[in-house]
Parts: structure tokens; C-alpha cells; sequence
């Protein structure tokens, strides 16, 4: 079992906050996370996956609370909202009486908008949301997490520990990044298929009518194929039928339950007039997004049209990581503006900027980062700029670009 690198995170705010939310989507390991807590820190346990603990937490909350003793891990929590207003009263009672009630529960859930919406209303100040993503190539490697600044000596600090080549990397891409997959020699195409099947009439069923369904279905396949593309809802409903207020939703839905982010495009005062305004959509992990769109096999993916979409996707998840890892902000954005000048990440930390273009090939010229140089007159210092691909070794550019392989990350 690979150690989680956001452990660490949640040891820490468990010190700081009465309650510590983790969230994410389905199967990136929170409940097995959750439970190392029991082992390690004497907590209690239980979870409203089991349909008789739910129902007694609906009906009757403190009676329900009643039942463990605290520290408490409460798994899947989003199945009984009315437990936080519960919480809160406990939090603060326990602060009346002792001054002191950090590390009490320690909560699970999978839909954040649920989570967020609840901890606004009743743990505002009172908790820590930690958002947990599938595995990483660190966690993987079993190498520490670091969050991604592409400075020269981050190239050269993981590339020759294990470097990875271009089928590695395909491989990577189509099998996914979620945990029980690399727990055991599971069949990755009943994974997925139950995992779909598992999402939809689990999570997504209170948020879209019966009736939808299978077109919920062809929009979650044509939107695989869209993954680090931009997303417009109206062109994409014109396409499947569907209105754009539904796409919307339904975009919200995904975002929401972990499946998908958003980079929006960067501007700032000397560039905002050109710019192309259209957010840009990445499917969290690679795996599932194949799957999706029937090209699972390394080999087929990697000679279609589709593997560079899928290769940026799994490089731009993967430096996301890093910082999510880390409870840190993910500043990201993507450039691209009337003349057709790209840049896939502009990275923003403590001030500076860095800008990252992502390519499957190993050798480059300047014509393939042109979009540098439009952003040369930002508000932002830029203190990197880089190529990810599939090089093995880093290599310079000229004096101010470095190439870099994936597995630098």
C-alpha cells in the first residue's frame, strides 16, 4: 500500500481545527486514508455507507453521535447533512468546557458541493477542507512530494532516479491513478465500468432526472475526448441536443464531484484585450477519461490524435498534485490569445510566474514556445520557463528555456 503524500496535511490540520473534512472523488483513498486514523490515533469509526447507521443518523443525529466516543472519523458524511449542525454544537460545547477542541472528528465525503455548502453554514472557522486527489507519480515512486516549481534544479532532483520513457508513460495514462488499481491485479476495464456505473446511480442520481441518464452518459464520453481542450457549454449542447443550461449543470455536477477542473485563461491589465476567454477542462485522471472514449490501450492511444489532449492532461494532474498534496493554492492558468500563441500552464507561486509547455516529443526549436514571449510583459516575473516531454535527460533550450521529462514532475 503507497504511503499518501497528503497524510501529512491532514495530521497537521487535525492539530489546528476541531473538524477535518477530506474530499475528493470516488475511490482516490480517502476512506482508506480516513482509517489509518483508527490504528494510529485511536479513532473511532464508522460509516453512512451502511444504510442502518445512515438512517439512524437522519432520524435522530445526537443519538446517533451518542452511540462513538471522540476522536471520531465519519466516513461518507455528505449522506446525513443534518449531522453538522450536530457537530457544531459539540465543537462548541467541548470549547466551553475545556478551551480545547482540535482533532475531534475527522469527516469524510465525496460531493463537495454538499460539504461546502454545510461547513459554511455551520463550521465556518471551525474546520479545514482537505481536497485529496488519486495517487501521484511521487506516491508512486515513493519519493517525497514537492510542489512543482520548475526551477533547473527541480529537473535534475527525480530524472535519474526513475526515468521514464514514452510507453511508461502511455501506460500510466491508460491505467489510471486510482489506488485499488495498483493494490491488486484488478481488470482495469470491470474497474471502470464499475465505477461509472457505481457514480452515477450513487452520486449523480439526487442531482439529474432518470430520465437522463443515458444522455448523461454520452455527455461524460464526448467530454473525455475534450479533456485540456476548451469547453464552451452552448457549442457543446448544439453538438449532443442538449440545452447549455444543462451542460452547465451537468458540468457543475463533475466539477463538483472531483471528475473534472477548470484552468481559466491568464490576463492580466497589458494582455487582457487579446486574450481568448474560454475555460479549459481536464478530467482529473487519465484512466477513467480513456475508458471513456474506448481508447484504453497505450499503443492505440499513443498514435491517435488524441495523445497529445492526454498527455498534457496527465502532466498538468500530476504538477496539480504537487500542490493539492501540500495544501497549497493551485494559481494556474493557460494562455492563448488571437494570433494563435499558447502556453499550456502559466504557474503563479509566492509572486512569480512560470511558464510550462507541454509536448510529447524531445526535441524542440524556439518556434515551439513562441507564446513565452507574450507574456514577457506581464505584472508577474517569470523565473521559469519550460518544456515537460518525453526526454530522459534535461537538456537547455538556449539560456532561459529548459526541457525537462515527465518524471522531473
Amino acid at each position: 500500500m503507497y504511503q499518501r503524500a497528503i497524510k501529512k496535511q491532514v495530521e497537521i490540520a487535525l492539530n489546528n481545527y476541531p473538524v477535518v473534512i477530506i474530499t475528493g472523488a470516488r475511490q482516490v483513498g480517502k476512506s482508506t486514508l480516513a482509517y489509518e486514523f483508527v490504528k494510529d490515533k485511536n479513532f473511532d469509526y464508522v460509516s453512512l455507507d451502511n444504510i442502518d447507521q445512515r438512517k439512524i443518523a437522519i432520524k435522530d443525529p445526537k443519538y446517533f453521535l451518542q452511540q462513538f466516543h471522540f476522536p471520531l472519523i465519519i466516513d461518507e458524511v455528505q449522506y446525513a447533512p443534518i449531522l453538522f449542525e450536530v457537530i457544531e454544537e459539540i465543537v462548541n460545547m467541548k470549547r466551553l468546557e475545556t478551551g480545547e477542541a482540535n482533532g475531534m472528528f475527522l469527516l469524510t465525503g465525496s460531493q463537495a458541493f454538499h460539504l461546502m455548502k454545510n461547513v459554511t453554514q455551520s463550521l465556518a472557522g471551525r474546520a479545514s477542507i482537505i481536497q485529496m486527489e488519486p495517487l501521484g507519480l511521487d506516491e508512486i515512486m515513493q519519493r517525497k512530494t514537492e510542489i512543482y516549481i520548475p526551477t533547473q534544479n527541480r529537473a535534475c532532483l527525480y530524472q535519474n532516479d526513475n526515468p521514464l520513457d514514452v510507453k511508461e508513460i502511455f501506460q500510466l495514462i491508460c491505467k489510471g491513478m486510482y489506488p485499488e488499481l495498483y493494490r491488486s491485479e484488478k481488470v482495469i476495464n470491470d474497474y471502470y465500468e464499475n465505477y461509472i456505473s457505481t457514480y452515477v446511480d450513487r452520486d449523480i442520481t439526487e442531482f439529474i432526472n432518470v430520465k437522463d441518464k443515458i444522455k448523461f452518459h454520452d455527455f461524460l464520453e464526448y467530454l473525455a475526448a475534450m479533456t485540456s481542450q476548451q469547453v464552451n457549454a452552448a457549442d457543446l449542447g448544439r453538438r449532443l441536443g442538449i440545452s447549455g443550461k444543462t451542460i452547465q449543470n451537468w458540468l457543475s455536477i463533475l466539477e463538483a464531484t472531483g471528475l473534472i477542473y477548470f484552468l481559466q485563461p491568464y490576463n492580466d491589465h497589458s494582455i487582457a484585450k487579446r486574450i481568448v476567454r474560454t475555460s479549459k477542462m481536464y478530467f482529473s485522471d487519465t484512466g477513467l477519461a480513456t475508458f471513456l472514449i474506448k481508447m484504453n490501450h497505450p499503443e492505440t492511444l499513443r498514435i491517435s490524435n488524441l495523445s497529445g489532449a492526454f498527455f498534457e492532461t496527465f502532466v498538468v494532474n500530476e504538477i496539480r498534485k504537487t500542490f493539492l498534496n501540500n495544501k497549497q493554492p493551485f494559481q494556474a492558468y493557460y494562455y492563448r490569445d488571437n494570433n494563435q500563441n499558447e502556453v499550456d500552464l502559466v504557474l503563479l507561486y509566492e509572486g512569480k510566474m512560470s511558464l510550462i509547455e507541454i509536448k510529447q516529443g524531445v526535441s524542440f526549436h524556439l518556434g515551439s514556445v513562441k507564446g513565452f514571449k507574450q507574456l514577457e510583459g506581464s505584472m508577474y516575473p517569470i523565473e521559469n520557463r519550460v518544456i515537460v516531454c518525453n526526454t530522459l535527460k534535461s537538456y537547455p533550450l538556449n539560456r532561459d528555456i529548459q526541457v525537462v521529462p515527465v518524471s522531473s514532475i
